[in-house]
């Protein structure tokens, strides 16, 4: 089944082209690794399609419905792990994955948005860090709460910027590990990377250069 279809994406800061026509579609189960060089457009794709920004021209649509800036309803359907990460230094690693949580799905109870969120944190080996607060974990340990927040909803489409950047051994293998099976269970995942590792566990991989789609 066909998740997700880029049509023509075209963005431009100033004149500075960043992507150009882009195209592809990708199905439900699938996980494409979205590799380039530094400055390539990876992020700023990743930003089009989850519906953090709009294009100049082109159009991307997520489940057979347009994807629009500022639909809450659809951000739902969408898993975001980008490279700031987003988390916010004075909560707890906890707090961070179940405040988005209750805002994503209003029908969880506080138990069940607790639960959620500890199994999520298990998932990526932070279960005994779920009371730390943000600012006191290492790089590493910030970028896995980041992911475990990105699929604690089961998304439709999971969008990973870098996801095992800080990572080396055997926590990159337990990211990659967590990314394939959300493919495996029927979402879409994209993951921005250089990591030969995360290529290792792709269905295919899309290449961009200079802002246009090269490969893929």
């Amino acid at each position: 089944m066909t998740l997700l279809v880029v049509q023509e994406v075209s963005v431009a800061f100033g004149s500075r082209v960043v992507l150009q026509d882009v195209s592809f579609t990708m199905s439900a189960g699938e996980l494409v690794a979205l590799q380039g060089p530094s400055g390539s457009g990876k992020s700023c794709l990743l930003a089009v399609i989850g519906g953090l920004q709009t294009p100049d021209s082109g159009s991307v649509t997520l489940d057979g419905a347009p994807v629009l800036l500022g639909d809450d309803a659809q951000r739902r359907q969408v898993g975001l792990m980008l490279q700031g990460l987003g988390l916010l230094p004075m909560l707890t690693a906890a707090e961070n994955i179940e405040v988005p949580l209750q805002v994503a799905d209003g029908t969880l109870s506080p138990t069940e948005v607790i639960a959620s969120s500890s199994a999520a944190l298990a998932r990526v080996g932070l279960e005994d860090r779920s009371d730390r607060l943000v600012e006191e974990l290492s790089g590493g340990q910030r970028q896995r709460v980041a992911l475990a927040r990105a699929v604690v909803h089961s998304p439709a489409l999971v969008l990973a910027d870098e996801p095992t950047s800080a990572l080396d051994g055997s926590l990159r293998t337990l990211a990659v590990e967590l990314l394939r099976a959300e493919a495996d269970r029927g979402a879409g995942v994209i993951v921005a990377t250089h990591d030969p590792a995360v290529v290792g566990w792709a269905d295919r991989v899309l290449l961009l250069h200079d802002g246009a789609l090269v490969e893929g």
